[in-house]
């Protein structure tokens, strides 16, 4: 028979495991892009010979344009969610991005993570980026991928009374300090075929700058990304993620 210490003991025990799960399931509805826990968000369609590349955290002055030269060599357009503080800081290379046919996007202004910040901090954040992408382009800003895909129900409200799509991803890896192109495509190309299989589209992050370095080295990204285009334009579309958005 259990004594009333032991069985205070297990009641301790459960509480905590319940605290545990109960924190778990919040970071999952967080953070997870395949969660809808907070509200949906765009990701890709049934459509499994489509491919949408994405780059996150530019404009980045050194390696941006290397990139938008290998993108124009394959006459292939993507998706940039920029940062508003590095767009502020190039202007001339965000019209360039646009002059070129992508699509650019929120990526908010400079990187928190939203399901952390005040309410206000989040409108201001989403605001003041939207403002300043739509005064350097001349054109409407629709697209939102927030911070490390951290949300709440906060944040998606912001970003519907703004207009703006929440879009999240499904097949990226650690290509911001992965140093090889190599394993960069590898892993991405596996994400990609599984994705495939399953009769989805994929909707790829690669990284074109950094959060904490508006110059960050990008090198193994960049070739990477070279390495997916090769492999799959005899196989798939190369879209933007507006070719998506009846299907959000």
């Amino acid at each position: 028979m259990a004594t009333f210490a032991s069985v205070g003991v297990l009641a301790s025990l459960g509480a905590a495991a319940g605290v545990g799960l109960a924190a778990g399931g919040c970071a999952y509805a967080a953070l997870s892009p395949s969660s809808r826990f907070f509200g949906p968000a765009l990701i890709a369609p049934p459509k499994p010979d489509e491919l949408a590349l994405t780059f996150d955290d530019g404009p980045n002055p050194v390696w941006t344009p290397r990139l938008l030269e290998l993108l124009a060599s394959h006459d292939i357009r993507v998706t940039f969610f920029l940062l508003g503080s590095h767009a502020h800081a190039a202007p001339d290379l965000v019209r360039r991005i646009v002059a070129a046919g992508h699509l650019v996007g929120n990526h908010s202004w400079d990187h928190p993570n939203l399901a952390l910040t005040p309410r206000a901090h989040i409108h201001d954040e989403l605001r003041r980026t939207s403002k300043s992408l739509e005064q350097i382009t001349g054109r409407l800003i629709r697209y939102f991928r927030p911070p490390f895909g951290a949300r709440r129900p906060a944040v998606l409200q912001a970003a519907r009374e703004m207009g703006l799509v929440p879009v999240l991803w499904n097949a990226m890896t650690s290509d911001w300090s992965e140093p090889s192109a190599q394993c960069i495509a590898g892993r991405l190309s596996e994400k990609i075929d599984r994705l495939t299989r399953r009769g989805r589209a994929a909707n790829v992050v690669l990284h074109d700058g950094g959060h904490l370095d508006r110059r960050a080295y990008r090198a193994p990204s960049l070739t990477a990304a070279g390495m997916l285009v090769a492999r799959y334009k005899t196989t798939h579309r190369f879209v933007t993620l507006d070719a998506w958005q009846s299907n959000f």
